[in-house]
């Protein structure tokens, strides 16, 4: 599919069947979600081009080294993206962050945002937009329209599941962006659930209702 990226790998596979289980604990799933976060974004930098040259001492010799030059912005969507934002940080610790408060009310049938705080120096930086679970995909299009309108053009999102309705309407909205997720969902119940799924992130996060 295009600019659709399925990480496929047993390790994956074995950790997404645990994230399903309802009776993994919230600990566990909070590690669990941030373990295939790092995978996530390994997958997303790979086509990563913007470099600086170092010179180093290494405790042999002296040599050149490459380092990341102008890195993303990660930008999570509030509150599940937030499973995913420390543990891509505490790898690439040399990220600013962005924080998206979005969500869709069904009684006014439109999305609805809270909260946007990102850096100061946001306009044109790449960004990789955060959101464990896209269904519908209203908050994540809502979200994409927020940053375009900051000039933010080079966006990726990265998210676990993703629903081939979502898939569909973020192509029709946005069609160059890359999505790297882990699974895609056929089905999504009459309550907004992706199936089989794996519940409400952020509930399953932070032992909420």
């Amino acid at each position: 599919m295009k600019n659709l990226t399925l990480i496929s790998h047993p390790l994956l596979k074995h950790k997404l069947g645990l994230l399903r289980d309802q009776k993994t604990s919230s600990a566990e799933f909070r590690h669990l979600v941030g373990e295939i976060s790092t995978l996530l974004v390994y997958e997303a930098m790979k086509d990563w081009k913007d470099f600086n040259q170092h010179q180093i001492q290494t405790p042999i010799a002296p040599t050149n080294v490459e380092r990341i030059e102008n890195p993303p912005v990660i930008v999570s969507i509030l509150r599940a993206g937030m499973g995913m934002l420390d543990p891509i940080l505490n790898l690439m610790p040399f990220c600013a962050a962005g924080f998206i408060g979005i969500y869709r009310d069904k009684f006014i049938k439109n999305t609805v945002e809270y909260y946007f705080k990102m850096p100061e120096d946001i306009a044109g930086k790449a960004t990789l937009l955060c959101d464990p679970l896209i269904s519908s995909a209203d908050t994540i299009v809502a979200a994409i329209e927020r940053l375009k309108s900051y000039q933010v053009e080079d966006i990726k999102i990265l998210c676990i599941l993703i629903s081939r309705k979502g898939y569909e309407r973020i192509q029709k909205h946005f069609p160059k962006i890359p999505i790297y997720a882990i699974h895609l969902e056929e089905q999504v119940n009459e309550q907004g659930y992706l199936v089989p799924g794996l519940g409400d992130a952020g509930d399953r996060l932070y032992r909420t209702k």
